[in-house]
């Protein structure tokens, strides 16, 4: 059964699903079942992916990593989202880009999730 904001990945063609709905069926792409990604909330190797906030006042500052995480054409950071009880806002990222987002939200009550090309996903 999946779960609502859950994330599954196709490990033939890449492609990647969020559930908006949840429901009983199987994920199946290419004719194999799909990978649900399992956030990740601790650090592991060398490469920092954890999103580190900064609020202040009515926006949030989120980047990756304590020390900014690498934004390389093979390596990157592909978004960062913020969730709220007034919803969920997502920025895309290209590899030329800084690793990081700023949101304008109205609370301090608030999660964030990051998914990196090549180590998955990652929430505070």
């Amino acid at each position: 059964m999946t779960q609502k904001k859950e994330l599954y990945k196709c490990n033939f063609c890449g492609n990647i699903v969020e559930v908006i709905h949840a429901g009983v069926g199987e994920l199946v792409c290419c004719g194999q079942p799909m990978e649900k990604m399992n956030e990740k909330s601790q650090e592991e190797g060398l490469e920092k992916h954890l999103p580190v906030t900064e609020a202040d006042g009515q926006k949030v500052k989120v980047t990756i990593g304590a020390i900014p995480h690498p934004m390389e054409e093979k390596h990157f950071i592909e978004w960062i989202e913020i969730e709220t009880d007034e919803g969920c806002f997502r920025k895309f990222l290209k590899p030329s880009d800084k690793p990081e987002a700023e949101f304008a939200i109205s609370t301090t009550n608030f999660q964030v999730r990051a998914y990196c090309n090549i180590h998955g996903l990652w929430k505070k």
